[in-house]
């Protein structure tokens, strides 16, 4: 099955192509010819997986052909690994279950087929992005994946906020495409290949030098855009505009994962353990971590309030992934059990805005867990798993990240406890404004619970949400399968359920779950937002993120356009036409000894003859 691996990429984009070329004449039936394209492309993932756990580890590293691409540089060919495979299950499992509760979330919406065929395009560009075998073929799925993006985000472009939200993201991505392009340019410069085999032949394992620093911080730049870390995080609450499931998709299971698959597949050549590069990307991600927690603390509005838990755990995955073999399990352990977790919480808040007329400020709702209890179950399990609650995923995969930080980068890690602590009062704070305390609705507002198409994604997601950590952290299963792909460390680290890095973390995520409860469970939550303090203000305006792109890069922008403007009319366009209105100027005083009286050039030629004659006779020629 591992030879017919382009089908998980094909099938979706054949599903694309059809509802978008096929237009109307698909619209009864789009929305499942999408999901069933999907489904496809995961059964083929899932056989695919089974194919290759039966090889031994050293052989767990399948090439498949496709096409010359471009001669000399770059095959069109796919790379089945445990990496890519893990990426794909992942990117093909959680967006099928996004497929199907979007049924029903988009039932009411006429552009469904539309919809459904850039869900389509959008998992096919992630699929390839995963699979190519070279940064080429990486690079045309990171695009396709920025162009469905764009379209997503945009779909309701009728809302003038959520076209300006398109716009943004795929600006501030362009920003970081330009790391990764340039960083494609250095390493064919220097080793004249882009294919992942070619790097491996070439590069020593632990080689650093300036050049390997360069690609790894262009690398880096690249993922800081795709998967919304510092500096590049701005247009990451904007993206919730979109439709609640393409929130789902991009922040779980796609868009976001992008910029960690990059590092982890670079990590070998790029971002050897203990280099610089890898300092860079461990440093990137605790800072992100924090700083989306912070946000988190203060957004109202609940899919925003995800979004900054997004790019906080994202964050850890990148810190994992700065740390070498021992953090590289961890981070793709993370990336999983997050993929799950997170579209349960994305998908279940959508549920709650599904039932409660679209409403997204968490101010209006309060004690939904009566009247929507699977919605209410399904999220409390994905935020059990996301605090880090014992035994479910996060507590599996978030501490161990932590832990390995912890040996590795100390300073780091004890910033990734202190954004624990952080993640369990700002998360305990959506579920305690939500679905606890006194009704605070509108009273045309009706509670309900979704249909079963919307519930049953719920629920499967959630299981995922209970166990998927422990299965893969425990007797190091995830990093065993791994290592073909990213290396294995020197020692295997072993689970600790008692280290002093995770009591820690355990104590400080009650005390941010007790702080939470104390200010929101149990005292009355003001129907409209207060003042607060500097800090908070701070964190509702994203740390001010927009502010200081604007006066960074925004109003530098503008006056060097301005100069350019003034430069080109002035300069360019004011040499050309000044050259031209002095010939024209000469022209016309010329024309004005063409009288036509023949007695007047008569007397011309008479005195041109005679100044003649005299020049001569100065100089002493005559």
């Amino acid at each position: 099955m591992i030879g017919l691996s382009w089908l998980m990429i094909a099938f979706p984009l054949v599903g694309a192509f059809v509802l978008l070329v096929f237009g109307r004449f698909t619209n009864r039936w789009g929305h499942l010819l999408g999901v069933a394209m999907s489904l496809a492309s995961f059964a083929v993932a899932v056989l695919g997986f089974f194919e290759l756990i039966g090889f031994g580890e050293e052989e767990r590293r399948r090439a498949v052909h496709l096409y010359e691409f471009i001669p000399g540089m770059a095959d069109m060919g796919l790379l089945i690994d445990p990496l890519s495979i893990s990426f794909a299950l992942l990117i093909t499992g959680v967006g099928s279950l996004i497929h199907i509760y979007s049924i029903g979330y988009m039932s009411h919406d006429e552009h469904r087929r539309r919809f459904f065929a850039y869900l389509n395009l959008f998992v096919a560009a992630m699929l390839l992005l995963v699979l190519a075998d070279n940064y080429v073929g990486l690079f045309i799925g990171w695009e396709g994946v920025g162009l469905a993006s764009y379209l997503l985000i945009g779909f309701w472009q009728f809302k003038p906020s959520a076209a300006t939200a398109a716009k943004k993201a795929f600006v501030v991505n362009r920003v970081g495409d330009f790391g990764l392009l340039v960083g494609m340019f250095v390493i064919w410069t220097t080793f004249g290949t882009l294919t992942f085999q070619g790097l491996g032949e070439q590069i020593t394992p632990g080689t650093e030098n300036g050049t390997m620093l360069a690609i790894g911080l262009l690398l880096l730049l690249g993922a800081c855009g795709k998967s919304a870390q510092l500096p590049l995080q701005s247009w990451l609450l904007d993206a919730m505009e979109g439709p609640t499931p393409v929130s789902a998709l991009i922040h779980a299971a796609t868009m976001v994962t992008a910029g960690v698959y990059l590092v982890v597949r670079s990590g070998a050549f790029f971002f050897p353990e203990g280099s610089g590069a890898a300092l860079a990307v461990a440093i990137v991600g605790a800072a992100t971590l924090l700083a989306g927690a912070i946000i988190g603390c203060a957004k109202d509005d609940i899919k925003k309030g995800l979004a900054g838990s997004t790019m906080s755990q994202i964050g850890y995955m990148m810190l994992g992934a700065g740390l070498g073999p021992a953090g590289y399990a961890f981070a793709i352990g993370h990336l999983i059990t997050h993929g799950f977790f997170k579209a349960d919480l994305f998908l279940g808040a959508g549920s709650v805005m599904h039932g409660m007329n679209d409403e997204v400020d968490m101010r209006k709702y309060g004690g939904l867990r009566t009247f929507m209890p699977i919605t209410f179950a399904t999220f409390f399990i994905g935020y059990l798993a996301i605090i880090g609650f014992p035994l479910l995923s996060g507590y599996f995969t978030k501490d161990g990240i932590i832990e390995t930080a912890v040996h590795h980068q100390p300073v780091l890690g004890w910033l990734a406890v202190l954004g624990a602590g952080i993640t369990g009062f700002y998360m305990s704070r959506m579920v305690f404004m939500t679905f606890f305390g006194e009704k605070r609705w509108a009273d045309d507002a009706h509670p309900h619970e979704s249909p079963s198409v919307m519930t049953i994604p719920l629920m499967v997601l959630s299981l995922g949400a209970l166990g998927l950590g422990a299965y893969l952290v425990l007797s190091n299963r995830l990093m065993l399968f791994l290592a073909p792909a990213v290396g294995r460390p020197e020692e295997l680290p072993a689970f600790h359920f008692t280290s002093t890095p995770g009591l820690a973390t355990l104590a400080l995520v009650a005390v941010g779950a007790a702080f939470a409860w104390m200010k929101y469970g149990r005292a009355e939550v003001p129907s409209v937002q207060p003042r607060g303090s500097f800090l908070t203000t701070f964190a509702r305006r994203d740390l001010y993120g927009d502010a200081l792109n604007e006066s960074l890069f925004m109003r530098p922008g503008q006056w060097l356009t301005r100069l350019a403007v003034f430069f080109d009319n002035r300069g360019i366009d004011g040499l050309v036409n000044g050259l031209a209105a002095g010939i024209g100027g000469s022209s016309g005083r010329l024309r004005r000894i063409q009288t036509g009286f023949a007695r007047t050039y008569a007397l011309s030629i008479l005195i041109g003859a005679a100044l003649l004659t005299g020049a001569l006779l100065l100089v002493g020629n005559i």
